[in-house]
This record gives structure tokens, sequence and C-alpha cells, in this order.
């Protein structure tokens, strides 16, 4: 079959085509027990003559020494020949096969009764040929008594087939053409149920190719067959994903424009002062490399966030060990650490987690070197992998200023640094995202001594993986 044909074709042959196969074999059925009926009732007439020959003997002597005599006309066959289209012939014979009357050419029958004669009669029928011409042979075994004599004659009458032919092609006509209406009778209600039944799935496919291009709100079609209901939903779902891809495109593409033009204004500033010699040579090359280093920081940092956005829509990830992520990362940062002289503590324990690779190293990095921009010169930064129930928990602590009660509500929101001067305000945006893409939950949470704010605590909780598959 066609991939590209249509549903209401494969509906369509699929119910004809089986209902058209029961027809046909239904027909062969009607046609042999139709004929099987007209056979019946045809030999019947056969047996009836060779009872008339069979009144019509005479017998002198007794069994063996039996002379039987006929005198049948052929006059007495014509009221069974039926509209001259059949011929009959007869012979009457002794049981030895001795020729009595009628057609000599008509082959004496040898075979014997059947155990359950088609009547009360010693009868049997069988068809043969006779003058190059297919006839149907009943054969009586007729007793014969009278006032001189017993004995048993052997009546045999053959009738020619073009009358149960002409039967039998009437028969067949008369079941196909009912077949065949019975059959133009079920592909108009098919055809007519079918095209109904499949008007949702045309009116469905109307609706949505008339929507503008930009639309992919959710399909309203209340009246739609539960059968549909599948399709729809998975439709709307793929229709829901598109936008958020597109949403996030949007506001990506907004953020870069908004966001990289602040720093390449003054990056552009600063080239044209350093042109007209308003500072010296050295102290402008310090302030556009600043700039640009701030303007990278920024664009690889947009650029994780896409990719977050685009991994999410990846289902592919493997199980992979938290805490050796977090080791991996944590030595790409020593040099940092290392250069802010830093009490730094590692405690890792192994946590089984589903992600991507990149996400994971991403999370641990964006967290430790927040914590290490904002922890003071000789200060303490421990970073701690656990696991607490079905969850993996990553845990940075710093003795940072920690955050406010007013920035806690919108520091994982794009753009919302702490210091402006310092960060592009991203690293936070993209640890939340990870985590929800990952389905767990982040938490920043000032850790205090009597009233004093002594550092923060970073905590991240992924869903955990309790055996490597």
């Amino acid at each position: 079959m066609n991939r590209a044909s249509s549903l209401r074709a494969r509906l369509l042959l699929g119910i004809l085509v089986p209902i058209a196969l029961f027809i046909v074999i239904n027909s062969v059925s009607l046609y042999r027990q139709s004929l099987a009926a007209a056979t019946t009732a045809y030999d019947r007439t056969l047996l009836a003559s060779a009872k008339t020959i069979g009144e019509q003997l005479d017998v002198e002597g007794y069994d063996e020494a039996a002379s039987l005599r006929a005198i049948v006309p052929y006059s007495a066959l014509e009221a069974f020949e039926a509209d001259n289209q059949s011929r009959m012939y007869y012979r009457v014979s002794a049981q030895d096969g001795e020729m009595i009357s009628g057609f000599a050419e008509l082959p004496f029958w040898r075979g014997k009764l059947p155990d359950r004669p088609p009547y009360a009669a010693l009868v049997d029928f069988y068809d043969d040929r006779f003058r190059d011409r297919p006839v149907r042979v009943a054969v009586l075994l007729q007793p014969v008594a009278s006032a001189r004599g017993r004995g048993m004659a052997v009546v045999q009458v053959a009738e020619t087939l073009e009358l149960r032919e002409t039967l039998a092609r009437r028969l067949l006509v008369a079941t196909l053409w009912r077949q065949l209406a019975l059959l133009g009778v079920i592909a108009g209600v098919t055809v007519g149920v079918v095209q109904r039944a499949t008007r949702p799935v045309r009116e469905l496919g109307r609706a949505i190719e008339a929507r503008a291009a930009d639309d992919l709100s959710p399909i309203d079609a209340p009246d739609a067959p539960r059968e549909l209901r599948p399709l729809i939903d998975a439709t709307t779902q793929a229709m829901g994903r598109l936008q958020r891809l597109l949403d996030h495109q949007k506001r990506f593409v907004r953020d870069s424009a908004h966001q990289l033009r602040t720093p390449l204004a003054v990056l552009k500033a600063q080239v044209q002062s350093a042109q007209r010699g308003d500072v010296p040579a050295a102290q402008a090359l310090g302030e556009i490399a600043h700039t640009v280093e701030r303007a990278t920081t920024l664009a690889n940092q947009m650029l994780s966030l896409a990719k977050v956005e685009q991994l999410r829509q990846q289902p592919e990830s493997m199980v992979l060990d938290l805490g050796e992520m977090v080791r991996q990362v944590a030595l790409d940062l020593s040099p940092l650490i290392a250069d802010k002289a830093l009490d730094f503590e590692l405690s890792a324990a192994p946590a089984l987690v589903r992600a991507h690779r990149w996400m994971l190293q991403e999370l641990a990095r964006n967290l430790l070197h927040n914590a290490i921009r904002h922890s003071p010169q000789g200060g303490a930064l421990a970073v701690r992998v656990r696991t607490e129930g079905d969850d993996a928990v990553l845990a940075v602590q710093d003795e940072g200023p920690g955050i406010s009660a007013e920035l806690r509500q919108r520091l994982f929101a794009p753009f919302a640094a702490g210091d402006i001067a310092s960060g592009s305000g991203l690293g936070l945006a993209i640890c939340r995202e990870i985590v929800l893409a990952l389905g767990g939950r982040i938490a920043l949470d000032n850790r205090e001594s009597g009233a004093r704010r002594v550092g923060l605590d970073a905590v991240a909780r992924l869903p955990r993986v309790r055996d490597n598959p």
C-alpha cells in the first residue's frame, strides 16, 4: 500500500476487501446449494420416467428363467422432456445385461446401489456420455411380477444436460446479481460512514492549516472524537515546546542586543579616547582589556544559558557521578582558589544523577566561581557532595557578605547581579535553569552568627539514581 494513501482509502479497503471476499465465498456456496437442489429435482424427474417405464413391463417365468417383455413407445418420455431443450433416452435390460428394449448404444449399468439411496427405491444416479454428449442417468432395479412369472428388470433413463446447464447459468447470474447489489449497498454505506467518521480529521486539518504562521496556541477542539484526543494533545504539547523555544530565542536575541550594547558602546568610547590621547596608552589598553573581558564573559554566559534550553529539549542523558564532576571542576578552578589563598575544603561522596555532563560541570563551575569571587582574601570555602534520601546534594559554603532579603527575590533572574561591577548577573540564572531542567531545586541561604551574616550557602538538590544501570 502506498505510504501516502489516505486514511479513508485504508478504511475502505480494510472494510470492503474482507466483505467482498466473504460475498464471493458466499456466492459460490449459494450457487452450489442451488445447483444441488436443482439436480435433486431433475433426478426425481428421471426416477419418475424410469418408474413409468417399469410399470409397462411384463414377465413370463420365474427368477433365472424369467423372460421380460417391454412395449414402451418413445412418446411415453415426451411428457418428461421440457421445452425441447433436452433429450431423453432409455434402456431396459435383464440383470445379466441382456437388451430388452430401448437404445442399445446406451452402455449397460455396471455399478452398485448406494447403501442409502436418496429415494425409497432401488435407484442409482451417475453421469456418463451418450452419442458424444454428457448425460445424467438414473438406474432403477424394478421388480416385475405377473400371473405368469416374476423377475427383475434394470431400467436406465438418460437425459442430456441442456436444461440443467441453462438452469445452472440462471442460478449463477441471479446469485451474482444479488450479491453484487448487496456489495454495492454495503460499499455505499461504508463510504458514507467512513466519510462521516473522518470528517473531524479533515476539519481539524483545515483548522490547523488556517492558522497564522506564528500561532502556536493550544488546539481548541472540544467536539473531537475520543480517538483524536491523543493526537490533539500530542500536537498541542509539541506546539507548546516549540513556543517555548521561540520565546527563549526571542528573549535571547533581545537580551543579547540589550546587554552587549553597553560594553560595546563603552569599548568604542575607550578606543576613541585612546586615539585622541585623552589618557595614557597603558591605562587605555588596560581599560579596553577589562571591557573586552567583561563582554567576553557576558557572551559566554549568554551562550551557556541558551545551551541549557537546547539540552532541555534533548532527553538523551547518562548516569554520572556528581562528586566526580565537582572534583574535576574544583581542579580546573584551583588557580583562582590559590590566588585568593582560600582555606579550601572538598568532600565529594559518590552521588549518581542522570544528566548531561556539560550541565553538571556548568552548575558546579558557576556556583564555585561565584563563591570564589565573593569570598574574602584568605577566607574559608567548603564544597560538599552528599546523598540525602532521593536527592544528590551539592552544597557550596563561602564566607562572603551573603545576600539581602530584597536581592534574594530576584537573584536567580537573568542580569540581576549582586555586584554590577564584577558580574553579569547570569551565573545564578544558569544554575537555576540547569537545576530545573534536571528536575531539582536550588536555594541560597545566609549563614549567620548571632545577628551578623558570616557567609552564604548555595545548595542544589538533584534527583538521585540509586543503582547505576
